[in-house]
């Protein structure tokens, strides 16, 4: 059985800011910046004035493209180049994986495979991985040390998990995992990952 290094899976979290900072950092950054509004200059017409400056009764108006108009152009609308990262410190994040396995660990979702699992590309052999492990139906994040073409086979179409190599690990996939899968050699890279031992 293997043995679980108590500074990756064994540290007592006593608040959850720094797990939560990492969590947010992870969404921010998978956000894309598409939407774009027209401004006056960019919406269509309004080239000719509404009506005369004077006289008339009414507001004066140069452009029906104004933004106070129906039709009109969007004022402080998206540009499109918006920028949403939020940057956290390499230091950071891995201490923030940490804490967020050893919350799992002390949950017992964290699973150690005893030897490894031979996948020939077919997806029974990882329905069968599950079923022996009695997490059919739960959310899996199987953590392997390399994405071989026969472990993305066997595990692309199962809905319920979801592939990660050990040294991609973060908070957003740990904490949405109801069980974290690991291989020896993943948790050897790891943990040689996690502190800082890989260059």
């Amino acid at each position: 059985m293997a043995t679980l290094n108590k500074d990756i899976f064994g540290l007592k979290v006593e608040n959850h800011e720094l797990v939560k900072l990492a969590y947010d950092a992870y969404l921010a950054n998978s956000r894309s910046s598409h939407a774009k509004t027209l401004k006056r200059g960019e919406v269509r017409g309004g080239g000719k004035k509404p009506w005369k400056q004077k006289g008339t009764g009414r507001a004066r108006f140069g452009s029906t493209r104004n933004p106070i108009w129906r039709h009109g152009g969007v004022a402080f609308g998206r540009t499109g180049n918006e920028n949403f990262t939020k940057k956290i410190s390499k230091q950071a994040k891995r201490q923030a994986v940490c804490q967020a396995l050893s919350m799992k660990n002390a949950d017992k979702s964290v699973i150690v495979l005893e030897k490894d699992v031979k996948l020939t590309g077919k997806t029974k052999d990882a329905v069968k991985v599950l079923k022996d492990l009695k997490l059919e139906g739960k959310n899996v994040l199987a953590v392997a040390n390399e994405k071989t073409p026969e472990v993305l086979r066997s595990t692309n179409n199962l809905p319920n998990v979801k592939l990660v190599r050990a040294t991609y690990l973060n908070v957003f996939d740990i904490m949405n995992a109801d069980a974290i899968v690991f291989s020896e050699a993943a948790l050897k890279a790891a943990e040689k990952w996690l502190t800082g031992e890989e260059k």
